[in-house]
């Protein structure tokens, strides 16, 4: 037992949910010991019952301590009432596999899903009792590092990391551990930075320097030693096959968001939605074996005791055999009676024989995203479903006995009008008429989100709303929506929206931002009682710095990005064309039914890009009768637009 045990149970009965700080779950692995392991300890900044269930992290967890020369537990950002009793005893951030001190481990890892948690980020370093500041840490502290999506950018947050990972982390936390390894007793820290800046993937901010033009923009980021790359290219895995993780998904002793086996069944998407930053920067598209699914799917459920499987991607209706794997899953008596989920649906790939075997199991909603009103504005966002597409989809869930539909909507898109907001409302309407054909009160949630550019995107080029023009559009919705029975209309807080764009595509400049907010208590930002917007308005006017330049400006092509001396593995040219496309309402097929793109993705891998040796069927490309992919050089580069 560690001593912060016995400093940390005392305090558990005055703080809530004492659970999430206890550990012991079904799934955990007890750590080894001994001096000579590097020591992981992998952090999610939010709380405990949004963290657990982060596949990320738990595959790392699973995969370093499989390692024989180290060893991984978790920490998670203490809600405030526990962290106020913390500090007042000076008490450190600890792990909940062993209770043991943050400073007592090697690395200090965080998965970073969201910009909003960023002052947590710093909240925990600085719990943890390392310097936040980089450049202010000793020989002794832990490395801080950073992997995540939002990590394609990390400039607002270098100042406070040691090292970034940019991609997947299954193979690269092996030689991360290998070279902390070889420098842990007889390296200094600049040696031992300077050697993992030589791994591919890892990008060590410290050995590079950004320079600024006459008028305020990043004009190049730059190496300060010959040895370093000028440019930080992603990880890659190219078989998720050989990665069956995580095998003992961990089963919490408390609620938690997404509680249910999780079972990843690809990584990557081709449909080339151009907001979806998700889609772009993990591509290749890697299905993992069907048969595999399988044995994760019936392992992970006789292990764990869930009744409930989510089977998960950025488009899971698109895996190949989608409904067998369904069907199998629902209909297997070893698993007894089984609820899937499949969370990431596609309307044009959700087909009537999906919905037949869904609807075997215990019925909960369906979640569709058409994300755009009109058919116009999806042909600029590359979301090419029709109306007739959601329909038939909604169509198919209500005639299994679905009750309850939720459609997701971004507003704020590139040449979005008040025509394009108001078909939001007038999609909504028509799914509950259309519900009404099988149901006496079918319902539809419409939740629109505001839209934040992402870089890596085609649109990292767009000046994203205002605030007040959001508000207008949410304004036009809720009054459009007042009468129409049988909807409900959800949005998210523009001036969140605000914030995360700020984030999103900012420089170095704005970890001073990022710091005036945490050292004014603004934790936990994404959490809605606690955002704070007028401190983010108060840190940027204090950093003498432009709201309106890091968002709401339109960028040039030739304009140097924060992040252009990484890679997501995409050519600047093909998402520069893209944005051009896009404006011109020029829909793009799913590159497995059309000529390759040149995007840049698969070159590398050894991974064949494929195309159909047909048209796609009508719906979609995952209708019946698909046609037999083909191979085409990777080389070509053809554009063809939707309707050619």
């Amino acid at each position: 037992m560690s001593d912060l045990w016995t400093q940390l149970e005392p305090l558990l009965p005055q703080v809530s949910k004492p659970a999430r700080y206890i550990g012991n779950e079904d799934g955990m692995t007890l750590p080894k010991t001994g001096e000579h392991l590097v020591r992981w300890l992998l952090a999610y900044p939010d709380t405990y019952e949004i963290g657990l269930p982060n596949q990320g992290l738990q595959i790392l967890y699973e995969i370093i301590n499989e390692n024989p020369h180290a060893a991984a537990e978790r920490t998670y950002a203490p809600w405030g009432d526990l962290e106020a009793r913390m500090r007042t005893k000076a008490m450190p951030l600890f792990s909940v596999d062993t209770h043991r001190s943050a400073r007592d481990f090697d690395i200090l890892a965080f998965n970073l899903s969201a910009e909003l948690t960023y002052t947590n980020l710093l909240n925990c370093i600085d719990l943890a009792g390392v310097e936040i500041r980089a450049e202010n840490r000793q020989e002794t502290d832990p490395l801080i590092a950073a992997g995540g999506h939002c990590t394609y950018n990390p400039e607002p947050l270098v100042d406070f990391l040691d090292f970034v990972v940019l991609g997947d982390g299954e193979e690269v936390v092996t030689e991360i551990t290998d070279v902390v390894r070889r420098h842990k007793l007889n390296s200094t820290r600049h040696q031992l930075l300077r050697e993992l800046a030589q791994i591919p993937g890892v990008y060590v901010p410290s050995m590079y320097e950004v320079s600024y033009t006459t008028d305020g923009l990043v004009n190049a980021v730059t190496p300060k030693y010959a040895d370093i790359p000028a440019q930080v290219e992603k990880r890659t895995i190219a078989d998720l096959g050989q990665w069956p993780y995580p095998k003992n998904q961990l089963v919490p002793l408390t609620e938690v968001v997404h509680d249910r086996l999780n079972v990843e069944v690809f990584r990557g998407c081709t449909r080339g939605c151009r907001f979806c930053q998700a889609g772009m920067i993990t591509r290749p598209v890697r299905e993992r074996p069907a048969d595999q699914v399988r044995t994760m799917v019936q392992e992970g459920l006789r292990r764990t005791g869930y009744d409930q499987v989510a089977l998960t991607s950025l488009s899971t209706a698109d895996f190949s055999g989608i409904e067998k794997v369904v069907a199998e899953t629902v209909s297997d008596a070893g698993c007894g009676q089984v609820s899937v989920s499949l969370p990431s649906l596609r309307v044009d790939a959700f087909t009537v024989g999906i919905a037949a075997e869904l609807q075997r199991a215990r019925r909960s909603g369906l979640t569709f995203a058409p994300e755009a009103g009109t058919w116009r504005m999806r042909q600029v966002i590359n979301k090419l479903i029709s109306d007739d597409d959601l329909y038939a989809a909604v169509g198919s869930a209500y005639s299994k006995g679905w009750r309850r539909v939720k459609l997701y909507f971004l507003t704020g898109l590139p040449t979005e009008t008040d025509v394009d907001t108001g078909g939001i409302a007038e999609l909504a309407r028509n799914c509950v008429d259309m519900g009404r054909s099988y149901l006496r009160s079918p319902s539809v949630t419409v939740s629109v989100g505001g839209f934040v550019p992402k870089p890596f995107t085609p649109f990292q080029w767009f000046g994203q709303n205002t605030v007040t023009e959001l508000q207008r559009k949410i304004g036009l919705l809720r009054d459009d929506l007042r009468r129409s029975k049988g909807v409900q209309l959800k949005w998210h807080d523009p001036k969140a929206t605000l914030v995360e764009g700020i984030a999103s595509r900012g420089d170095r400049r704005l970890g001073a931002v990022i710091e005036y907010v945490w050292r004014r208590g603004g934790t936990f930002q994404e959490w809605s009682e606690h955002f704070n917007y007028d401190l983010w308005v108060e840190a940027m006017s204090a950093c003498g710095l432009d709201i309106d330049a890091y968002t709401h400006r339109h960028r040039t092509q030739d304009e140097v990005f924060p992040w252009d001396h990484l890679s997501a593995g995409l050519h600047s040219d093909f998402l520069w064309q893209d944005w051009r496309d896009a404006l011109e309402e020029v829909g793009l097929e799913d590159c497995r039914w059309t000529p390759c793109y040149d995007c840049g993705a698969c070159t590398g891998y050894g991974i064949e890009h494929v195309v159909a040796s047909a048209v796609p069927p009508a719906g979609g490309s995952q209708g019946t009768g698909q046609p037999q992919p083909v191979p085409v050089e990777l080389s070509r580069q053809v554009r063809v637009p939707v309707g050619v």
